[in-house]
């Protein structure tokens, strides 16, 4: 489980992104470098990293699901997840 400090930290990240995003890619098409830089540095979105939604892990994301790899795999073998199994053959 991450810290709560850590999700939030990204939840804010995500908030700046999204709300300076129209005024960065005006800023970037005319070219006004300066500008650019003089915005926060969390607004920047490639600032954010992708976390389980469920716990909070940064590594082992899995996209398609918004989730990591262990929660994943929990919820997959308890049978949360429609139309998951575990493969054997």
């Amino acid at each position: 489980m991450a810290k709560e400090s850590m999700k939030a930290r990204e939840r804010k990240r995500e908030r700046l992104v999204a709300k300076y995003a129209a005024k960065r890619a005006e800023l970037k098409a005319n070219g006004d470098w300066d500008a650019l830089q003089k915005l926060p540095a969390n607004s920047s979105k490639v600032r954010l990293h992708n976390r389980c939604q469920l716990t909070g892990r940064p590594r082992g994301y899995m996209r398609q699901f918004g989730i990591s790899r262990v929660t994943f795999r929990e919820m997959a073998l308890s049978g949360k997840i429609p139309g998951v199994k575990k493969a054997s053959w």
